[in-house]
This record gives C-alpha cells, structure tokens and sequence, in this order.
C-alpha cells in the first residue's frame, strides 16, 4: 500500500510560481511510475505530467509544456511539480498518483493509477 500526500498548493498571481511537492509513504517509490492530475470544478480530472520510476520519460500536456516540470526524488520518495507562468485556467485541485510499472513507463491514462493522494488546491487570481 501506497500513501500519498501532497502540499504547496494555495493561491498566487497570475504569472507566478508554486512548487508541488507529493511524499510518499509505505513503500518507496522506486518502481512507480508517478503522475500528477488536476480537476477544475466541473471538469473530468485530467493528466497534467507523469514520469517513468526512472525518471527517464516524461509526459507533459499541451496546455502546461514548457510552463511546468515534474521531477522526483527516490531516496526521499517524493515527487514535485514546478509550475511556473501560471495561468487563472490552471486553478484546480492537484492529485499526484503513483502505478507500479515497467521501466520506460510513464501511463497517461488517469485509469492506470492504483494509488492517490487527497489533493491540494491551487488558485491563480487574474
């Protein structure tokens, strides 16, 4: 069993930065693939980037590419999400999520993913 909690959410100006941080608990993650979602009210929670356990692939959305970057840490079990140049449409609850997986794997689909965490809202005022 896998727990995960995240933090560093909480409200910033459009054009500015958080730093997500998600920890692990229970089991390393060093054989899970790890991503990290977003759901806007009324809106399906959707893909924002996910990461092989190696960390050698990475996955991005369109609407986040060259805006955000994932990365983990191993040893510390943690994973992060750096967003930068943020945007009033990126305001949503963020979830990181975890999947035991292949080397090489970073699964995209939001159904792939066995393990999540409670979510940590982020608001981006205009």
């Amino acid at each position: 069993q896998v727990q995960l909690v995240e933090s560093g959410g909480g409200l910033v100006q459009a054009g500015g930065s958080l730093r997500l941080s998600c920890a692990a608990s229970g089991r390393t993650l060093s054989t899970y693939a790890m991503g990290w979602f977003r759901q806007a009210p009324g809106t399906e929670r959707e893909l924002v980037a996910a990461v092989s356990w190696s960390g050698g692939v990475t996955y991005y959305a369109d609407s986040v590419k060259g805006r955000f970057t994932m990365s983990r840490d191993n040893l510390k079990s943690t994973v992060y999400l750096q967003m930068n140049s943020l945007k009033p449409e990126d305001t949503a609850v963020y979830y990181c999520a975890a999947v035991r997986s292949p080397a090489g794997l970073a699964p995209t689909y939001r159904y792939a993913y066995d393990y999540w965490g409670q979510g940590t809202q982020v608001t981006v005022s205009s």
